[in-house]
């Protein structure tokens, strides 16, 4: 099948872990035999860019990954003006897409600003499927300037998906018509699988007694990495260490708080790693920590369970959907510290058997989360025949 996906969240060479689990995704579509191709529309970066402004103009307009192509267009974006900029972005992803080969399917994926791009579609008559991850619906849906474009948006496609049914639900409500799709991310389970502790921590360089609690995630106030070492402080048992792995604006006030609560030598805040590197760290935890206020189906719990790893996780979104096996001990409706503190050290002094974990990711794995994407592409691109 010839795919066309356009996204607002893929690797950039700058940021080669950013959206690194959706770009995985259509490599291993092209891997099945699809042709696909990937638009990802960049705003303009500004003369004399800084930051992340220069890493955006940084990066080419056109490149191969995994033996996809890419293109990044750029569109003018103007700071503040959400619902021009969705309509910049789709205008570049339309003139992309009116170049080479035309598509059977159109995935908008990332459901905001990609959903913008529908309504051109619908009356161009080229499929096109809308797909949720988390805050590309529910930030969207809470914003009252948004949320009509975004409903607009699904209806003009007429088939829609999400990571999670927390999600499908939320984007039907915003159809209004229930038309949508659970099509899960998948975790692969060669690469994060139960491994020997002692052996995860030597190749890390880590001390191999004590516990070791890890925090996956940027750090960003949706992911509240402040309240996991809070709960870390107050819950954790004498020895044992706390990882954050990943990046995000909050570092200083991580580094601060981490002062502040004398846990200076017993917190890491480690860069974002590659999966193989990832899975080590997994292999090298105790547990899981995940505080969001909000999600749609974490990757992070998948890769702990398939690791066999326990979770302890506020309920936020879908991850409630993974964790309805272990629910009394695992997920928190609260989000109080000492509640979660005291959740944190029964789970450490009895995890379920890693045998147990494994089997629950089990279900969720990459190949079956293709297969019922392929099963959904294929209704779609047969719905405009």
């Amino acid at each position: 099948m010839r795919l066309a996906v356009v996204t607002s969240l893929h690797p950039l060479p700058a940021r080669p872990f950013e959206g690194l689990f959706a770009a995985r995704r259509w490599s291993e579509m092209r891997a099945r035999g699809h042709a696909v191709r990937v638009i990802h529309p960049l705003p303009l970066a500004p003369p004399l860019a800084r930051g992340a402004w220069a890493e955006i103009g940084a990066s080419p307009r056109r490149e191969v990954r995994a033996g996809v192509p890419i293109e990044r267009p750029r569109y003018f974006h103007v700071p503040g003006r959400v619902r021009a900029n969705a309509r910049a972005f789709a205008r570049a992803a339309w003139r992309a897409l009116q170049r080479g080969d035309s598509p059977e399917v159109v995935v908008l994926d990332y459901a905001w600003p990609a959903g913008a791009l529908a309504p051109l579609l619908a009356a161009a008559r080229v499929p096109c499927l809308v797909h949720g991850r988390g805050s590309d619906v529910l930030e969207v849906a809470a914003d009252e300037d948004l949320r009509d474009e975004l409903a607009r948006a699904l209806v003009a496609a007429g088939h829609w998906t999400a990571v999670s049914a927390h999600l499908v639900r939320a984007m039907d409500e915003l159809a209004g018509r229930a038309r949508g799709r659970l099509v899960p991310n998948g975790v692969d389970l060669g690469i994060f699988r139960v491994r020997e502790r002692a052996r995860s921590r030597a190749r890390l360089g880590l001390a191999p007694a004590g516990a070791l609690v890890l925090v996956v995630g940027h750090w960003i106030p949706r992911k509240d990495p402040l309240l996991a070492l809070e709960v870390f402080a107050r819950g954790a048992p004498a020895g044992a260490r706390l990882a954050f792995v990943g990046r995000g604006p909050l570092r200083g006030a991580l580094e601060e708080r981490i002062r502040a609560l004398g846990l200076t030598g017993r917190v890491d805040l480690v860069r974002e790693v590659p999966p193989e590197t990832l899975a080590e760290w997994y292999g090298a935890a105790d547990l899981l920590l995940l505080t969001s206020h909000r999600e749609g189906r974490p990757n992070v719990v998948l890769e702990a369970l398939a690791s066999g790893r326990p979770v302890l996780a506020t309920d936020a979104g879908g991850t409630g959907e993974l964790l309805r096996p272990f629910r009394e001990g695992s997920l928190a409706s609260s989000r109080d510290a000492g509640e979660l503190a005291r959740r944190l050290a029964e789970c450490l002094a009895h995890p379920p058997a890693p045998e147990e974990l494994r089997r629950a990711a089990e279900p969720f794995s990459l190949e079956r989360s293709l297969e019922a994407l392929e099963e959904v592409l294929r209704e779609v691109a047969a719905d405009r025949k």
